[in-house]
């Protein structure tokens, strides 16, 4: 960039800033966006969130500001960030950090309108009291993917019909994630007649620890559960499953482009851009109360059949066709 045009654009930036500075107390809404990992984990997330508030006519940078908090996979860190949000007074909290960031943000306000992106059911986790009419200060999103994980055990049995041991992956700092999908994952098992056993991780080191154990366990295939913790490791994850030979599951697709054998969830970008048009309804002048509860209805398969080969698994035409994506 020539030393005139640099000057010209820090200029305008400044004149920017300062106006919208100027403005934004009185103008231009403010975004609290709550999220439990990082910025770089979202990326694609927020691209769609922001698409989703574009629909409503609002644009970042020009008449809406998004002020962000991370967590960086610190889930005991969101009640103070959420703290921070209610205090900066924020027009409407984004808890797009999953169920974690929806606990946090929930408890933090009864005033300052709250909409989620959850994996769980919304109503049984207590965030609001019915789908239809969510009631007080809080409404969102839903994919559903606790719900929709036991179907992963089912795809995992027909790949592998012989199949009778399997282990799952947890996260034990987010009970109120992995509890129910334990209690659906189990009752699975049971009408499939398939061991499971139950491996914990919440950092980097319990994750390689609970890989190591596989082999001591005699598990025949891998299932990780719906955490956004994991979302954040999903590279790590895949690779681990392709180091340990180990078919294994996941729910979005950077696992199964890491090395993992599929993915099986919602589609997270149809699920942040639903989230964003709420967002949007919300600053517009919509009441919480009245926006029932959406949720996500796109869900994808993705295979990685490179994966499959090394693993020795014949993947039939029967899943590949049902696949949306195949990776080879």
């Amino acid at each position: 960039m020539r030393r005139r045009e640099f000057i010209a654009f820090i200029t305008g930036a400044a004149v920017w800033s300062v106006a919208a500075h100027a403005q934004q107390p009185d103008k231009v809404p403010v975004i609290g966006f709550l999220g439990a990992s990082s910025a770089e984990v979202y990326e694609s997330r927020l691209a769609s969130f922001r698409r989703g508030l574009n629909e409503t006519g609002l644009v970042e940078g020009q008449n809406v500001v998004i002020e962000y908090r991370w967590a960086e996979g610190q889930y005991e860190r969101l009640p103070m960030l959420a703290t921070q949000l209610v205090q900066r007074q924020v027009a409407v909290i984004v808890a797009g950090g999953g169920t974690p960031a929806a606990v946090a943000a929930v408890a933090a306000t009864k005033t300052i309108p709250v909409v989620f992106a959850v994996a769980v059911d919304p109503v049984a986790a207590g965030l609001v009291s019915s789908l239809n009419k969510p009631g007080g200060n809080v409404t969102g999103v839903t994919n559903m993917n606790v719900e929709i994980g036991p179907k992963r055990l089912e795809l995992l049995r027909e790949l592998l019909p012989s199949l009778t041991s399997v282990a799952v992956l947890v996260n034990p700092a987010n009970p109120v994630v992995s509890e129910p999908f334990l209690r659906r994952m189990q009752a699975a098992a049971l009408a499939l007649r398939i061991q499971l056993h139950v491996l914990n991780a919440s950092n980097d080191a319990e994750i390689k620890e609970a890989f190591g154990r596989l082999a001591q366990l005699r598990a025949g295939a891998l299932i990780i559960s719906t955490d956004v913790f994991f979302n954040s490791h999903s590279k790590l994850l895949g690779a681990l499953s392709a180091q340990y030979a180990m078919p294994a599951v996941y729910q979005y697709r950077p696992f199964v482009a890491a090395g993992g054998l599929f993915s099986y969830g919602g589609d997270d970008i149809e699920y942040y851009h639903l989230a964003g048009v709420y967002a949007g309804k919300v600053l517009r002048g919509g009441k919480p109360s009245d926006l029932p509860v959406q949720q996500s209805t796109k869900v994808e398969l993705i295979i990685n059949l490179k994966t499959a080969k090394a693993l020795g698994i014949s993947v039939p035409n029967t899943i590949i066709g049902r696949a949306d994506e195949v990776i080879e």
